[in-house]
């Protein structure tokens, strides 16, 4: 069984659509610290021919709360909600699929829900649905497991539970994970390289690896799987 596992992020790029198409189970860390530096609550979007970054507002709370303990601040349900939608709008309000996608994007950021972790849970659910992704998705913190383990120790240990003999990570994991390691437990590692991805953006040059978000609004969704299998596992 392939296994793969991830922190939450908003709106991801297509290398975290493609690593869950990839395997059978999708773990999502839930009790892990959020890090201030990552991609949990924040993304890129095209805007004039650019990158715009967007993001959520974090309440203030303890920098060693994990993703599942933080909050939305009170204010993007104030303001900062409609401000994100209203980039969106500039930036994409003339792509092809436009007005499929929009009302999806809406409906994630209408949703009623103050949780950082289950919000973006939520999201992931939905734009999954939307891409066609069969995944089977489970988060980390309902998985019987010593949770006070960390990194390899934490993954490899998670596996077990599940029962998978093969872990898939990103690429970025080929400098923290060792392949022996993992292989003296039972478990073949691999990594996944998204390979070189270029669709029309207007008529601007191509800006690789924004959200999900740019890849559906200018591709349809049969286009959209084709580019989910656009990648290499080594």
């Amino acid at each position: 069984m392939k296994l793969a596992i991830m922190q939450p992020y908003f709106f991801p790029y297509i290398g975290y659509w493609q690593l869950m198409s990839e395997v059978d189970k999708f773990v999502v860390y839930d009790n892990i610290k959020y890090t201030k530096s990552g991609w949990i609550r924040r993304n890129r979007i095209l805007l004039n021919g650019h990158d715009k970054l967007i993001s959520l507002p974090i309440k203030n709370d303890s920098d060693f709360l994990d993703i599942k303990d933080r909050s939305i601040s009170e204010i993007f349900y104030l303001k900062e909600k409609e401000k994100i939608k209203n980039l969106i709008d500039a930036g994409y309000s003339k792509a092809p699929n436009y007005d499929t996608v929009k009302p999806i994007i809406d409906r994630i950021l209408d949703q009623n829900e103050s949780n950082l972790f289950l919000f973006i849970y939520n999201s992931i659910l939905t734009i999954k649905k939307y891409l066609g992704i069969d995944t089977e998705l489970m988060i980390s913190s309902e998985i019987n497991i010593n949770h006070s383990l960390r990194n390899k120790y934490k993954v490899i240990e998670i596996c077990k539970n599940l029962k998978s003999d093969h872990y898939i990570n990103s690429i970025g994991g080929a400098t923290i994970y060792n392949r022996n390691e993992f292989l003296s437990n039972g478990i073949n590692l691999m990594f996944l390289k998204t390979r070189d991805i270029i669709y029309q953006q207007f008529n601007n040059g191509f800006i690789p690896n924004l959200s999900i978000i740019d890849v559906m609004m200018f591709n349809s969704t049969d286009q959209a799987k084709e580019l989910l299998k656009q990648y290499i596992l080594q």
